[in-house]
């Protein structure tokens, strides 16, 4: 009477070599499809198991960029919220310079401080001056209340 050969823990299908290398010099043989049927159209044909390790991908786009389509400048890490598509500098020296028209407020799109601000000719100097100070030091927040980024 004949034993059966040992069950391999690597080889699911106990199939006789199955993930061993070829001899060197051949080519591996790629397992055919059952009975000549070909893969689904715009799919490849799948052979052994995908493979493990290997790098992680590497997210490309600007500093902080997660990869995450409702966050494309990164996400503060203060708060948690994705960044703006302002930026702070622009925001605050828009304010000191042009603080009389509430121009920095209207690139944020806060409309309604921007209106005071224009109406009050950003209080006379002074309230446009600190405001712009206030943005550039601490940053601030857009319209839809995400942080402004700093670059």
């Amino acid at each position: 009477m004949t034993q059966p050969p040992p069950q391999d823990p690597n080889n699911p299908y106990n199939q006789p070599g199955y993930g061993q290398q070829p001899p060197y010099g051949q080519q591996p043989q790629q397992p055919q499809q059952p009975y000549g049927q070909q893969p689904p159209y715009g799919q490849q044909p799948q052979y052994g198991q995908p493979q493990q390790g290997g790098y992680p991908p590497v997210p490309v786009g600007p500093p902080g960029y997660t990869g995450d389509p409702n966050a494309p400048y990164g996400i503060d890490p203060k708060t948690g919220l994705p960044y703006s598509d302002k930026t702070k500098m622009v925001a605050g020296l828009l304010q000191i310079l042009l603080g009389g028209f509430g121009a920095g407020r209207f690139y944020t799109g806060h409309t309604g401080i921007a209106l005071a601000q224009l109406f009050t000719c950003g209080g006379c100097g002074f309230w446009s001056l600190i405001d712009g100070i206030m943005i550039l030091v601490n940053g601030g927040t857009d319209a839809q209340g995400r942080p402004l980024r700093d670059q």
